[in-house]
């Protein structure tokens, strides 16, 4: 099934240094820009971490330091790919939980101020597990006919994931072929950031999501405890979490 776009989605998968949302890198970034008229735009860009890669991610990926010793950090090409996600819905497998949260870490560390939050993210795992309950491979065996031989390479579990959501379109009579509803249905959890730290409660409110304030509202604990915001701020969260908690804060002040 064709997909009913008003703007284009760009279905995308990272491989990183490992799964530390806010310590580990992306190594590389493939992408399947899918257009309103059906036409599609394939890319694949690896990025020098700045960090080794792990061993065990190489195990993963197959990418090593030397694949990427040559290729640009992920601060020269921010700006190009802010501007290439522009107008742009986005696609992932697992995206909600781990690519969208990292890609967000690397634009503030590059200091490129991107709002994904105005984005409708299509997370095709979670259609899938609402479903099936199975992985990719299984995704693609099981929509698709296909076997995934190249799997956690990043074009082709990109290209797997685009072709996933087309089938489990004309599968389920249920799904709607529409970004919002598709956003909406792949979406488990609101949350005001990607780490998932902090959420909100059914009156639009941010509340904690976690230690001894979880289901708390966040400005009413900056108000009753500022020492709680100033740990937070000090401690070791997701600058994207930071960032979150920062607006919340002033907020608060005025």
């Amino acid at each position: 099934m064709k997909l009913n776009l008003k703007n284009p989605i760009i279905f995308f998968d990272l491989e990183t240094t490992g799964t530390d949302i806010s310590h580990d890198r992306i190594v590389e970034i493939a992408t399947v820009k899918v257009f309103p008229d059906g036409s599609e735009e394939c890319k694949t860009r690896r990025v020098n971490p700045g960090i080794p890669i792990p061993k065990e991610a190489t195990a993963v990926h197959g990418i090593t330091d030397a694949d990427v010793a040559n290729e640009p950090r992920f601060a020269q090409i921010a700006k190009s790919l802010a501007a290439y996600l522009t107008g742009c819905d986005l696609g992932g497998f697992n995206s909600n939980k781990f690519d969208i949260p990292i890609l967000a870490e690397e634009f503030i560390r590059a200091g490129v101020d991107i709002d994904l939050k105005r984005k409708k993210f299509i997370d095709v795992q979670t259609i899938f597990h609402k479903m099936e309950q199975r992985t990719l491979v299984a995704a693609y065996r099981f929509y698709c006919g296909k076997e995934l031989t190249d799997a956690h390479s990043a074009a082709a579990d990109t290209m797997a994931t685009y072709e996933v959501l087309k089938a489990q379109l004309d599968k389920y009579g249920e799904l709607e072929n529409d970004m919002a509803f598709l956003a909406d249905f792949s979406t488990q959890t609101k949350f005001a950031d990607y780490a998932g730290r902090i959420a909100y409660d059914e009156q639009g409110e941010e509340i904690f999501n976690f230690g001894k304030y979880k289901g708390r509202r966040v400005a009413q604990v900056f108000r009753d405890e500022p020492s709680y915001y100033a740990w937070m701020e000090n401690g070791d969260f997701p600058e994207y979490t930071k960032k979150v908690i920062r607006d919340i804060y002033i907020r608060c002040k005025q």
